[in-house]
């Protein structure tokens, strides 16, 4: 593993660690290529500011501090400046506005939530619900077909409880829409190495199904989780058993 598109810093309030240490822990780790997509920040009509994402009162510095340390270790390593984000219709365009005028190299599609109802529905958490399912997978489809994002990350994040034909009604046209714009699906370390619920076997079924493409993710929180040589490994092995084809990097940033 030579590149890494998803690091986090601690301005998302759950992650741990200096810009700087996560630098030097990827030039450790041997990586040529670190690119940052922390938590963006939405901008919500009623004023409500997230704690799991940065303010958008942080994006300034979050460009600062990463513009300067990617002139710094220019000779070490490439760093991107970049942003994980949910799809969300309704908030999308204050977001562009938010970053527009920023060296922004590229977004990471990361569907955590469902809805701009301020992180009520957490697709993570266990569920039933087949409405919520549809929602994953619809929000998914239109983020993957808007072109905005690099890829996928942890698309199998819904712990769905159902049945396995429910999940192929609505995963099957997600790893379509990928396969059709295109676009990988991220094998997330972070998932492997803390042994959560994803991977998950039946979404990574479906993709070999359809010739899904993949990229691993280190989904780094803390300086340490580069160099978790054993999770990259795992990843590596995830793609090996379901025949995936792991891209060593993205051509759009190449």
């Amino acid at each position: 593993m030579k590149v890494n598109y998803h690091t986090h810093t601690k301005r998302c309030g759950h992650a741990s660690g200096e810009d700087r240490e996560y630098v030097e822990s990827a030039i450790e780790a041997g990586l040529e290529v670190l690119g940052f997509a922390d938590h963006c920040p939405f901008v919500y009509p009623d004023g409500y500011v997230s704690g799991i994402r940065l303010t958008p009162a942080e994006v300034d510095g979050y460009f600062s501090s990463l513009e300067g340390l990617k002139k710094e270790y220019e000779k070490d390593i490439r760093i991107y400046i970049g942003f994980e984000a949910e799809y969300l219709p309704a908030l999308i365009e204050k977001q562009k506005e938010l970053l527009s005028g920023y060296p922004l190299d590229y977004m990471i599609q990361g569907q955590h939530f469902l809805g701009p109802d301020k992180e009520q529905v957490y697709v993570g958490h266990p569920f039933k619900e087949e409405a919520y399912l549809a929602e994953y997978a619809r929000l998914s489809i239109e983020g993957i077909e808007s072109g905005d994002y690099l890829y996928l990350a942890h698309p199998d994040l819904p712990h769905f409880l159902g049945d396995d034909k429910t999940y192929r009604k609505y995963m099957l046209p997600v790893c379509e829409a990928l396969k059709k714009e295109n676009k990988p699906a991220e094998i997330n370390i972070l998932g492997l190495a803390d042994q959560r619920h994803y991977p998950v076997d039946r979404f990574w079924k479906l993709a070999k199904e359809v010739g899904v493409k993949a990229i691993l993710g280190v989904d780094a929180h803390s300086p340490a989780q580069l160099l978790n040589r054993e999770g990259i490994k795992q990843g590596e092995q995830w793609a090996e058993k379901y025949g995936i084809k792991l891209l060593e990097k993205m051509q759009e940033l190449a």
